[in-house]
């Protein structure tokens, strides 16, 4: 196996400063005033509103890799994954950016390039920390350590257990285009990166409080877990 560490940022998904995401529901600056004197938004908002923060970009990462996919596969049933991931993530990214207009008044935000933590504890090559990657916001934000294979189980309670004991991880397109068997690393990075969508919306149906959001959260894991367990599947059948 690559010894090269898939690293890929909660991406746009640690956003605005690392650990806050999710991990700001619960915390207190949830119970406190800004200095502006400006009330904030009750945590429940928060969930909902940062899920959809969060889960644009993690989705723009999957559609980056997805039509990489569909010109570098050699496998047919690489090529309607691919085809798959584009169309309904690209569907999911419409729901939620509708969804953001109409209960915010505003477009969604991009990724903060600002927030603490940007670039920093980078896990694997240090040459590469700090260094961004051709798709969205991959490779920014404070990494957690956490064992891989842990990605997907929540661990704390509520939405706490978003940037506990996990891994900070990025994909990587440039090692993807490279690999010598393409649809091996395609498989191999977008494992992971599912993991990670996963958990996300695990969290989001025990706290979102918005119908919408549930009712995605739920759509997003049923589908994703498939194309997990798929892909899995796929990588014992290679490596036979």
């Amino acid at each position: 196996m690559n010894k090269k560490f898939l690293v890929y940022s909660l991406v746009g998904l640690l956003s605005s400063g690392a650990a806050t995401g999710f991990v700001l529901v619960n915390s207190k600056q949830v119970q406190s005033q800004p200095a502006s004197g400006e009330t904030q938004q009750p945590s429940s908002v928060l969930v909902d509103q940062h899920f959809i923060e969060m889960m644009i970009p993690h989705h723009r990462d999957a559609i980056a890799m997805a039509d990489l996919a569909l010109t570098r596969t050699k496998r047919p049933e690489v090529k309607r994954l691919a085809e798959a991931i584009k169309k309904d993530q690209a569907r999911e990214i419409q729901e939620m950016r509708t969804w953001y207009k109409q209960w915010y008044s505003k477009e969604v935000p991009a990724p903060s390039m600002t927030g603490m933590g940007m670039g920093q504890g980078m896990m694997g090559n240090p040459q590469n920390q700090g260094q961004g990657t051709s798709s969205g916001m991959m490779g920014m934000g404070q990494c957690m350590m956490g064992n891989p294979q842990n990605q997907g189980q929540g661990t704390g309670s509520g939405m706490m257990g978003m940037g506990q004991g996990m891994m900070c991880m990025k994909t990587d397109l440039e090692a993807l285009k490279k690999a010598p068997d393409f649809d091996k690393e395609f498989v191999r990075q977008m494992i992971p990166h599912h993991q990670m969508a996963v958990m996300m919306a695990q969290m989001a149906t025990r706290r979102a409080t918005r119908p919408e959001i549930r009712a995605l959260a739920q759509s997003i894991i049923k589908s994703q877990n498939a194309e997990i367990v798929q892909m899995q599947g796929w990588q014992q059948a290679w490596n036979r």
